[in-house]
């Protein structure tokens, strides 16, 4: 990806003078260092496959009115933020194919506000992301041992605002990386926010399944009704525990990139790891087309109604 690339403001690291960049990628100029070819036609495949399936996913918790609940609206949330990574891998790519084929001319200040452009869109939606899945880490969370107080915590109105917070927390903040990017400070945030997220989602998943699990036996050897509430929100919290496991495998040499640039951006190992930025791009758009399977495959009351909505049967 030449012209316009997504995040092009974070392929290379600016920290390093140009000679020390320079003798560090010659230092490891190796066959394992010179990256991938990954062509423009697999961006825009899997921008498409992405595109439609968290539009269906959002098209079916529309739909159905069992699923407006604040648990799916969030989840819903959460499908609209991997569609902005596929709008902008879509649009990048489809202006780099008719540029590189000469159907499309711009001028060179064009390009790079569509750039910057892109760069927003990728930001926020890694901001949101992030911020959502925490958001139904918590939301789970108190599904599982506040039940019968849900409703009063976890009301619409404050289910709307929390969304609406995120979107507004998410638009600003990547407005600023975007203006500010070359401040190592406002990278380390980032990097921060994501390690942070994680960590939170890591305890609420442990507590969830420690209790949840010691919950079920109790009420699995007195032979009570609730087995199967407390079954249904186990299985919502293993349900997340995989998008959180995807998310990471697909976000974390994304978010090590940013570390190494902070780091070590004339090492010749991390010259290396730099190289691969377009493989790490993949698995970026690749959660984007990985989540919506998960929502299908462990929400059986979303693959039916999935289903009515590509038959149509609306």
């Amino acid at each position: 990806m030449s012209t316009l690339a997504p995040l092009r403001l974070l392929r290379e690291p600016w920290n390093a003078s140009e000679g020390n960049q320079s003798n560090a990628t010659a230092g490891a100029g190796g066959p394992w260092c010179q990256g991938l070819n990954i062509p423009n036609e697999l961006f825009l495949t899997l921008g498409l496959v992405s595109l439609v399936e968290n539009l269906l996913v959002v098209a079916a918790i529309l739909k159905n009115r069992n699923l407006h609940s604040p648990t799916y609206y969030f989840i819903c949330c959460l499908a609209v933020s991997d569609m902005l990574v596929s709008v902008s891998n879509l649009v990048e790519t489809l202006f780099m194919l008719l540029m590189e084929h000469g159907v499309l001319v711009i001028h060179a200040s064009i390009v790079r506000h569509m750039d910057n452009v892109i760069d927003m869109l990728i930001c926020s939606s890694i901001v949101s992301s992030l911020s959502f899945l925490g958001v139904i880490a918590v939301d789970r969370y108190i599904t599982i041992f506040y039940a019968l107080r849900y409703h009063s915590i976890m009301t619409l109105q404050r289910a709307v605002v929390t969304m609406a917070s995120v979107w507004l927390a998410s638009t600003v903040s990547s407005t600023i990386f975007i203006t500010y990017y070359r401040n190592n400070a406002i990278l380390l945030c980032l990097i921060g926010f994501f390690l942070f997220m994680l960590v939170l989602m890591l305890v609420l998943y442990i507590h969830m399944f420690a209790l949840a699990r010691h919950h079920l036996c109790s009420i699995s050897s007195q032979q009570k009704q609730p087995t199967i509430y407390r079954s249904s929100s186990l299985k919502g919290a293993i349900t997340l525990t995989i998008l959180l496991g995807v998310f990471f495998i697909c976000w974390g040499p994304f978010f090590l990139h940013l570390i190494l640039i902070v780091t070590c951006p004339t090492n010749p190992f991390c010259t290396c790891f730099f190289s691969y930025f377009n493989l790490f791009l993949i698995l970026i758009i690749c959660n984007s087309v990985v989540d919506p399977l998960i929502y299908v495959f462990r929400s059986q009351e979303l693959r039916r109604t999935l289903r009515e909505v590509v038959l149509c049967s609306w």
